[in-house]
């Protein structure tokens, strides 16, 4: 099969020819139709996050057809299905039993220690493949399976936030805004200084104002969540939080935090990450993002341009998601 691999971190992904990949017991083959590009991937890729396999096949919004099931599988052939970031967890330390999945002690994620979807195909657990809604095309529907689902989980992080900043308008805050407005939320969109096709693409999706995320906006938010990797933007958030606000950190990698006064986080303001995804924020957003009329805005790339989609995300110069297609 095709396929595009990182051999060393900081290197160009090469397209290589790797053998078939035949499913062990509880696990699907899946010809990949699609797969999206997620700044983790990038990450991934740049070496902020490590992997001990290597080559690796990144990719982890991954849209597949079911070939066939290794032993013990019971979804038949010609499903479906989408594979997101949490690949595997153990189901017996103490957050697997308590309900934490996402904090597995001992977890492995699609595209980092198990091989994903840059490229023709895929093996996945059954148990982490997730049935898709109707209604949406492969390519529409790769960017929920992480862009998508981690948006949602910071999201339900603000409780019930009336007005809420996104910070980094990229792929999850396209969603996010979306799911956010439905709910009746007054959405406010902090860019780069300067980035008006963001900030009119904020404001097409419902956004009330979009800005300069260095200042404050026009009114107090009520809950921030940042999506861009930059630590600076954590003092700027509570500074532009009222009291009692909530600041999310929703990137798997970000960048160091300077130091702030104690002013900003004080009047019970609230400062917290998002650590992957549980199956159950799998499947509650998946029903939510057809009932909330989500639709995302894709540029796709055929597979051998993989590192071409990642420097688009990278540099910030893409509307929306960026999907490989094999």
């Amino acid at each position: 099969m095709r396929a595009m691999a990182l051999e060393e971190p900081g290197r160009p992904l090469t397209a290589r020819e790797l053998p078939d990949p035949e499913p062990g017991p509880g696990q699907l083959r899946l010809r990949v139709r699609a797969c999206g590009v997620c700044r983790t991937d990038v990450h991934i890729r740049d070496g902020e996050l490590t992997t001990a396999t290597r080559p690796i096949v990144p990719g982890h919004q991954i849209v597949g057809v079911v070939e066939r099931g290794g032993a013990g599988t019971s979804t038949a052939p010609g499903a479906r299905v989408g594979v997101p970031w949490l690949g595997w967890t153990c189901g017996e330390c103490r957050f697997c039993r308590s309900g934490r999945e996402n904090l597995c002690e001992h977890a492995r994620f699609t595209g980092l220690d198990i091989p994903g979807g840059f490229a023709e195909l895929t093996v996945a657990d059954e148990r982490f493949c997730f049935a898709l809604p109707d209604g949406y095309a492969d390519l529409a529907v790769a960017p929920l399976l992480c862009a998508g689902l981690i948006g949602h989980r910071a999201l339900r992080m603000t409780g019930d936030a009336r007005r809420l900043g996104l910070y980094g308008f990229g792929a999850a805050a396209h969603i996010v805004t979306q799911v956010a407005v439905h709910e009746g939320r007054e959405v406010h969109a902090f860019t780069r200084a300067g980035d008006e096709p963001a900030q009119r693409f904020a404001r097409e999706l419902g956004c009330s104002w979009a800005g300069d995320a260095a200042r404050p906006g026009p009114e107090p938010l009520d809950a921030a969540i940042i999506f861009a990797p930059a630590g600076e933007l954590v003092p700027a958030a509570l500074r532009a939080c009222e009291r009692g606000g909530v600041v999310v950190c929703a990137g798997i990698h970000m960048s160091d935090i300077p130091s702030f006064p104690y002013e900003i986080l004080w009047g019970e303001r609230q400062l917290r990450s998002v650590a992957n995804l549980t199956r159950a924020d799998g499947v509650d957003f998946l029903a939510l993002a057809p009932r909330a009329g989500v639709r995302t805005s894709v540029t796709s790339y055929p597979l051998e341009r993989a590192e071409d989609a990642l420097d688009a995300i990278r540099t910030g110069c893409i509307e929306g998601a960026a999907v490989v297609v094999p």
